[in-house]
């Protein structure tokens, strides 16, 4: 391990004579540049950039000038040379530092402005390898690197934002200070790791390792939020680089800001919506503590909203709703006569978004379409002392993969709602037990330690919203059942029984699968199999 020198303390104030500009994303480039020669900066640049200031009347210097080199081998090789790097890594007031740039004949450089090569948008816009390859900054990182370990004397900017703040203060104070350099090299050091991380990243893909050596994961700060899940934990939220649609995608139109348990329900809310394709049904979620507590289809949006409601209209207030169409002025006016955290849609009418105006506190989002649920992806879960990853659950279980293991044959009706049932089911925490019938959750069970319990809970919860809607007999008669596991035990099954379901979706699987198929020929009821378990913890 390298021994640090005894350098001279780090300057609070330090001039800005000389800067490096280098950037793929030229926005504001030349009022940025214009600024920087208003204050004597001498300004050096490579490439493209240089070109754009210079074609903008400002003097600007070829970085060859400061290396004795031309760019070459396709501009692979343009900046890697002492010429520079000796520049921002010199300590100004060591005194053999200062020998050797002296006999050298090299010039400190004193503010560094970098974006990188768009690796990031060039993967994500399908590019090949070759393409994805060529996109790898080099040089970049490296005078990131170089100008953020000598932040002492060095201002490094990666974001225009980062460089307006460098120019605020030259404006101001003429100099630079210590405390937003060392602000800088932070941020830089950040930008650089996320880079290699994307890129890193991307080779695990391409070379087929769902495990590799070493994983990191990194993310744009998008909000500081006011606490975490509560008031005590200090919280943040943090978006990729290109995510995913979604809470990340989303244009907020109005609201309060949102809080951490609002992002993690709408989040839920927003992949179990994706699961109901809009072109063939209008589909409602609503959302409690990241468990629905009502889904339903229809011929329209206000229509499923209703039909959502009806399912627990006691745990709806307070919640999150989602809807997988655009949002009209119909259905806003449902969703506005209870209490609602968060609306979620793909798109709102004017007339829809005038309405929840009326509602300052309401905060409705707009994603601009929904996610794509087969899409492969990742998800990762911290632990003491790591991190679990995953694939993203892309199970879709279809009529072709029921395997029927009773006496009686389900009805197309009843495999209709077993899908349904299914397919809410795989987003309910473990473990979950969901009624459905005709598009519509009748009950739902969530989170409990047993299955049986869940049983009982969600039947308590059919019988509850029949009687509140006024109904003879609950919402569960008739319906399907879905377990997202396997029934242990038959009890379970038996419990969904007489609640009235007559069909039964399960993974099966389970040492006791004949007893739980006798429990259910013994009832009438028919019961699927789908071989494939859908655990959510």
């Amino acid at each position: 391990m390298p021994a640090a020198p005894h350098f001279p303390p780090a300057p609070d104030r330090a001039h800005v004579r000389r800067g490096l500009i280098s950037v793929s994303d030229k926005t504001g480039l030349v009022e940025a540049a214009q600024a920087l020669s208003r204050l004597g900066v001498e300004l050096v640049s490579t490439g493209g950039t240089r070109a754009a200031i210079a074609a903008a009347g400002l003097a600007v210097k070829d970085v060859s000038d400061l290396t004795g080199f031309p760019e070459m081998m396709d501009g692979r090789v343009k900046t890697l040379h002492p010429g520079v790097h000796g520049g921002l890594l010199g300590v100004r007031d060591a005194p053999a530092h200062a020998a050797a740039m002296a006999e050298h004949g090299i010039g400190g450089i004193d503010l560094v402005y970098v974006n990188l090569y768009p690796f990031e948008k060039t993967v994500a816009g399908g590019a090949d390898a070759a393409n994805a390859i060529e996109n790898i900054d080099i040089g970049g990182p490296a005078m990131i690197r170089s100008a953020a370990k000598n932040h002492a004397y060095v201002a490094v900017c990666t974001e225009l934002e980062d460089l307006q703040a460098v120019l605020a203060e030259l404006e101001v104070e003429g100099t630079t200070s210590l405390s937003l350099r060392r602000t800088l090299a932070g941020r830089a050091y950040a930008r650089t790791a996320a880079y290699d991380a994307a890129i890193s990243t991307w080779f695990a893909r391409e070379l087929g390792e769902t495990a590799p050596k070493r994983r990191t994961f990194s993310g744009r700060l998008a909000q500081t939020l006011r606490y975490g899940e509560n008031p005590h934990q200090a919280a943040a939220f943090y978006v990729a680089e290109s995510p995913r649609i979604g809470v990340a995608t989303a244009r907020q139109m109005q609201g309060k800001a949102l809080s951490y348990n609002n992002i993690a329900d709408t989040d839920a809310a927003i992949e179990l919506l994706a699961e109901f394709d809009p072109a063939r049904s209008a589909a409602v979620a609503i959302i409690k503590h990241a468990n629905p507590c009502g889904v339903a289809l229809g011929a329209d949006l206000k229509t499923a909203y209703a039909r959502a409601l009806q399912c627990d209209p006691v745990s709806a207030f307070g919640g999150i709703v989602a809807v997988n169409r655009r949002l009209d002025a119909a259905s806003a006016k449902e969703i506005l006569k209870i209490f609602t955290e968060v609306v979620v849609a793909p798109e709102a009418d004017d007339e829809a978004i005038a309405l929840f105006a009326k509602k300052k506190d309401l905060r409705l989002l707009l994603i601009g379409g929904m996610p794509d649920p087969l899409a492969p992806g990742e998800v990762f879960k911290p632990v003491a002392g790591g991190f679990l990853v995953q694939g993203r659950d892309t199970a879709r279980v279809t009529a072709a993969d029921l395997k029927i293991v009773t006496q009686r044959q389900p009805t197309p009706q009843e495999v209709e709602d077993m899908l349904f049932a299914f397919t809410v089911a795989k987003h309910v925490k473990s473990n979950a037990i969901v009624f459905a019938r005709d598009g519509q959750t009748a009950g739902i069970g969530a989170g409990q330690m047993n299955r049986r319990d869940s049983a009982r809970i969600a039947a308590i919860r059919a019988g509850e919203a029949a009687e509140q809607a006024g109904l003879p007999e609950s919402l569960a008669q008739g319906s399907a059942c879905a377990s997202e596991a396997f029934f242990p035990f038959a009890d379970g099954l038996v419990q969904a029984a007489e609640a009235g379901a007559t069909a039964v979706i399960q993974p099966g699987g389970s040492i006791r699968d004949a007893e739980v198929i006798a429990a259910a020929d013994a009832a009438d009821v028919t019961m699927a199999f789908t071989g494939v378990r859908v655990f959510r913890h």
